[in-house]
């Protein structure tokens, strides 16, 4: 049982980060459902929901738990690593079948391996036990699926 207190400025970055970026991701999910045919697409799309929706929650708390605003993150999506700009997100929208596929496959290798790369800060910078372990946890979980989507991509 950690410290509930026990944090700093990197725990509250990465925390308001992540929850900008597992809302992305969520975002980027819910188009696979309505965009692609793909089955092993769509398994990973929902793998992925069910994954976050959990950390989404548990950020949630810990930002409350250290006394900070848990809606947004300060300065919006801007300068987090990873997210995937208006445009792609807008032409995700009008795309279907093996399109959207590879778009939306390059767009999450790219949107995890940033979310990996936070992860990997935290670890490095954070202080919060609770943080630190959910950031272990996201290295391990986002990288099986980046190899996973680089395979579904052929390479």
């Amino acid at each position: 049982m950690s410290q509930p207190g026990l944090h700093n400025s990197d725990d509250v970055a990465f925390a308001h980060n992540m929850l900008a970026d597992y809302q992305q991701t969520i975002q980027l999910s819910t188009m696979a459902l309505a965009n692609t045919t793909n089955q092993q697409l769509l398994t990973l799309a929902q793998q992925i929901t069910a994954e976050q929706q959990p950390q989404v929650q548990a950020f949630m708390a810990l930002l409350l738990q250290w006394g900070e605003d848990a809606s947004a993150a300060p300065g919006g999506q801007a300068g987090i690593p990873g997210m995937v700009d208006q445009a792609t997100v807008d032409r995700l929208r009008t795309l279907n079948g093996s399109d959207f596929d590879k778009l939306w496959l390059q767009s999450m290798i790219s949107h995890e391996l940033g979310a990996v790369d936070m992860a990997q800060a935290e670890v490095t910078r954070g202080q919060n036990p609770d943080a630190i372990a959910l950031a272990r946890s996201i290295i391990t979980a986002q990288q099986a699926e980046i190899g996973q989507m680089k395979q579904m991509l052929g390479g």
